[in-house]
């Protein structure tokens, strides 16, 4: 793998891992800003391996 695959399987998993584990997120069915931001995350290392698929 890739250092950009990895990056975005770490992203996702850390992702999947805290809306697990979050009581907030549980509690309110929706994503807490810590979620948020691990989306976001998740969302650049998917980018970036588009563009480097691209490339």
């Amino acid at each position: 793998m890739s250092a950009v695959s990895d990056a975005l399987e770490d992203a996702r998993i850390q992702y999947e891992q805290h809306t697990r584990a979050c009581r907030q997120c549980r509690a309110d069915s929706a994503p807490c800003a810590v979620a948020k931001h691990l989306w976001r995350l998740f969302n650049k290392a998917r980018q970036n391996q588009l563009r480097s698929a691209g490339a």
